[in-house]
């Protein structure tokens, strides 16, 4: 036996190995980010100040977009809905992070860590789909402008919605249950901020080779598909795009699709560099599970509303309400 940094007693990875299984396990170690103790107060000021634009620019794009009739079109449906989509998986991470940087007991309970991965599991497939749901609609509004809206009917972007979360329940229900049926004997030790199953994989003593075939598989039936349905939407987008004589049309058509495309590229590329980093080195991949984590609910309000004229005439009359009502109310 030895003892972890938290003082708890683990399994020798030479010791018990194949004596020891899942069901005696009752709790693991998320051992979080290896920098020194001094630097935890900046990391949990740094986790506590992204998590906090991630609150306040996601509910807030939320409430614009329901409360403001001239954005109930499809594209602002789907930007809702990935708004509570980030909201969400942003919460199933954030929260435990930030105790952890203050607390000395870094555990997370076994059905803790199996509800973590279960939900994030959910929410970033959930978002793969719905980017690409976002990406047929940027077709339809672009290549096929006069037949979108009947295209695009309310029907069809429900399904759409439902769709990807019925895809993100599944992918997280084989994904989730696969990896907690291994036996976990040689270590409790997490080497990451929250239990993603890359790194549980790493504390298994069992032979990962079909494991991982069937993880690959599941990611080619799955995740692969999104992927085509936003590379060959652009591909029909570009075509269009540079057919249009007008240079501001030109304009116009691209700046529609260059901020969903800036999310794609974020997410896509961290989530790529994380699960294709080699397990030699754990500390890069963990920076690059902050981009999609925390850093891409963040931006992707931002985005949104920055670049979006509709948007930001919905936010002005909101404030320019507000306003009125405290002058009368004073």
């Amino acid at each position: 036996m030895i003892m972890d940094s938290g003082g708890h007693k683990q399994v020798s990875a030479m010791g018990d190995r194949g004596t020891s299984n899942h069901s005696e396990v009752t709790d693991f170690i998320l051992v979080s980010f290896r920098v020194r103790p001094e630097l935890h107060i900046l990391l949990f000021l740094l986790f506590l100040l992204v998590y906090a634009m991630v609150l306040l620019g996601n509910v807030g794009m939320m409430a614009v977009i329901m409360t403001d009739p001239r954005l109930n079109t499809p594209m602002y449906f789907f930007l809702g809905n990935l708004s509570f989509v980030d909201l969400f998986y942003s919460s199933v991470i954030a929260p435990k992070a930030l105790i952890n940087f203050w607390s000395e007991n870094k555990s997370i309970s076994f059905v803790g860590c199996v509800t973590q991965l279960f939900l994030f599991t959910l929410f970033i497939v959930t978002e793969g789909f719905l980017l690409a749901a976002m990406a047929y609609d940027r077709f339809i509004a672009i290549c096929n402008p006069l037949l979108y809206s009947v295209q695009m009917s309310t029907h069809l972007c429900s399904q759409l919605v439902a769709g990807s979360y019925f895809c993100g329940c599944i992918s997280s229900v084989l994904q989730t249950s696969m990896t907690f049926t291994l036996p976990f004997c040689a270590s409790r030790a997490i080497d990451h901020f929250y239990c993603d199953y890359h790194p549980l994989q790493r504390i298994s003593c069992s032979d990962l080779y079909i494991l991982k075939v069937v993880s690959f598989f599941l990611c080619s039936i799955i995740i692969l598909p999104t992927i085509i349905v936003i590379i060959v939407s652009y591909m029909y987008i570009v075509s269009t795009v540079l057919k249009i004589r007008s240079t501001e049309g030109r304009k116009k058509a691209f700046s529609t699709c260059s901020s969903h495309l800036g999310v794609v590229s974020v997410l896509y590329g961290s989530g790529f560099f994380v699960y294709l980093t080699p397990d030699k080195f754990p500390e890069l991949s963990k920076v690059a599970s902050l981009c999609y984590t925390l850093v891409t609910p963040m931006l992707n309000p931002l985005i949104y509303s920055l670049r979006n004229k509709d948007v930001k005439e919905a936010l002005r009359k909101i404030l320019g309400e507000k306003k009125d009502y405290y002058l009368i109310l004073f």
